[in-house]
């Protein structure tokens, strides 16, 4: 495996299977633009690689919006999987209730490869995601609450001397203060909040954190009066 920068146009076009992309990122909260994606797009046509499009947050946006791959395709899907999760759309976390949409050659040939190894979607699953998927009146109000858990941690956060980058769209805050990432997480520690160091994610991130906006309205509410209090 081999970590790459955005701009597809620099990466190799020769040894190389498969390209992951999450847009919204996790950690970052990142949104990749059409251009960026085209990219992608023109980098598959060229080395004949798969692109897998991580878009499980796509449904929260919140500076930003982001698209599926499979919009910027316009229906030239050979070689392009877009995955998408009911954990974070729909609140299903354990219920491992998902879809894979794109070049339809792929999809068979992953359908056959899980129904070799005895990994078919119990009945009941299938009826919750049936439903769920069903839905969208769910969905737009969880992104709204995120919308608003967002704007008022950033305030708070932001008061405190941490600057946000990114964090357009998604579950997440990713913050600095320009120190080293275990230090931000004591001082969050000691204020009885737990955030994630950035160097979880890889070394690039050993000066940020990530904080999930996944708590209840109560619990950020409270994490708040907790940063803007002496």
């Amino acid at each position: 495996m081999e970590e790459v920068g955005i701009s597809a146009d620099s990466w190799p076009t020769s040894g190389i299977d498969l390209a992951w992309v999450n847009s919204p990122s996790n950690p970052t909260g990142r949104v990749h633009s059409d251009s960026e994606l085209k990219e992608v797009l023109n980098w598959s046509e060229k080395s004949g690689a798969v692109v897998a499009s991580d878009e499980c947050y796509l449904p929260f946006p919140d500076l930003k919006s982001g698209r599926s791959i499979l919009a910027i395709a316009q229906g030239k899907n050979s070689n392009l999987l877009a995955v998408h999760s009911l954990s974070k759309r729909s609140n299903l976390a354990g219920y491992r209730g998902a879809f894979v949409a794109g070049d339809s050659k792929l999809i068979a040939r992953l359908l056959e490869i899980r129904k070799h190894m005895g990994m078919m979607v119990p009945l009941p699953i299938q009826k919750a995601t049936t439903v769920a998927l069903a839905d969208e009146v769910h969905v737009l109000e969880q992104s709204e609450r995120y919308r608003r858990r967002r704007a008022n941690l950033r305030r708070a956060l932001e008061s405190q001397g941490f600057t946000i980058e990114f964090s357009e769209a998604g579950l997440y805050l990713w913050c600095t203060r320009n120190e080293e990432d275990w230090s931000t997480v004591t001082w969050f520690a000691e204020r009885g909040i737990i955030v994630t160091p950035g160097r979880f994610y890889g070394d690039k991130g050993s000066q940020h954190v990530r904080i999930a906006l996944t708590a209840t309205d109560a619990n950020i509410e409270e994490a708040v009066e907790r940063l803007q209090s002496p």
